[in-house]
């Protein structure tokens, strides 16, 4: 006999395993990892746009003066927000009447959706992964906005977060762009290059993300110096080196969404992870759903947010390995 309340357990087993789904997500992927590390994943409640509060500008009045002079106390605009679209992202778990007949109890059925949830888990974690390195314009645009968006390989064209980054004003919204060619030879004094780039005072990249080539030519260049790892980045199962105060990291590998030849370096500072409350990979409803002309059950796991950004001028991209 199959046991009755099948949807129960469908349903059950993706809510008591919503919270670790999003940490297992989190934790699946490099970028995700080190803004939670740092307090970056923020949800929000609400709204047709998600807002990113950013500094474009110093305050005008600020400046020398002695013994009388008047000073300056005049109204400055110098915040200001980027603006980003809210991405949706859902994987079914689905089961068949035949399913629930052949898994009869609850330990068996149990067992069944388990492992079909760590299937959505997986696939959850790949995809977004895979998009946090897009430009948002994969399925018809539905994708999430990710880094090929945010520090893209021609920073002086195009819209990001709403502002237009073609105009002179808008220049702090550039990131910083190396496309010379870089081999086992240079690739030093390339990375040094960017880090340089990159960095205003204290504010400097914090991680380096490579794919394949260029990560290859980073660890020959090694060879003849002494290897230097992060023990922080070990604990969060990542492996890691360390160029300057920045742990780089392979993001290619199997599956990996890094362009071979990159290599982006991040100041995970101005990132943010921002999913909304209710859709942090959770269950999209507890109610059952039937398929029309189907015997079958669904349960829908469902995430929506955006990667954001408050500092571009802070990132950099390598990209001719």
């Amino acid at each position: 006999m199959a046991f009755p309340n099948i949807t129960d357990i469908v349903t059950t087993t993706l809510a008591n395993r919503s919270g670790i789904i999003a940490d297992n997500v989190t934790n699946n992927n490099i970028i995700l990892a080190k803004l939670n590390e740092g307090g970056r994943i923020k949800v929000f409640s609400g709204g047709r746009l998600i807002y990113q509060e950013i500094a474009f500008a110093k305050n005008a009045n600020g400046g020398w003066y002695t013994g009388y002079d008047v000073l300056p106390v005049g109204a400055q605009d110098v915040i200001s927000a980027a603006e980003f679209g809210i991405k949706q992202y859902a994987v079914p778990v689905v089961i068949s009447g035949l399913e629930q007949l052949q898994n009869s109890g609850r330990e068996q059925i149990t067992d069944l959706m388990e492992e079909r949830t760590g299937v959505a888990e997986s696939t959850m974690a790949n995809d977004i992964s895979t998009g946090l390195y897009s430009d948002g314009l994969g399925s018809g645009g539905k994708q999430i906005v990710g880094l090929d968006a945010a520090v893209p390989a021609v920073p002086t064209t195009g819209t990001y977060g709403g502002i237009d980054r073609s105009q002179t004003a808008n220049a702090f919204w550039r990131p910083q762009i190396t496309t010379a060619a870089t081999t086992l030879a240079n690739v030093q004094s390339q990375m040094s290059a960017m880090w340089a780039k990159c960095s205003r005072g204290k504010d400097t990249p914090d991680m380096i993300l490579m794919g394949n080539t260029f990560w290859g030519f980073w660890m020959a260049s090694l060879q003849a110096i002494q290897r230097l790892t992060d023990p922080g980045t070990a604990k969060l199962g990542f492996a890691s080196t360390r160029f300057m105060n920045a742990d780089c990291f392979l993001d290619g590998g199997i599956g990996g969404a890094a362009t071979a030849t990159n290599a982006y370096f991040l100041n995970s500072k101005y990132i943010h992870f921002r999913p909304h409350k209710d859709r942090n990979m959770v269950p999209l409803a507890p109610n059952k759903r039937y398929a029309i002309n189907q015997d079958s059950e669904v349960s829908i796991l469902a995430f929506a947010g955006a990667l954001t950004m408050s500092g571009s001028q802070f990132q950099g991209r390598i990209t001719g390995a």
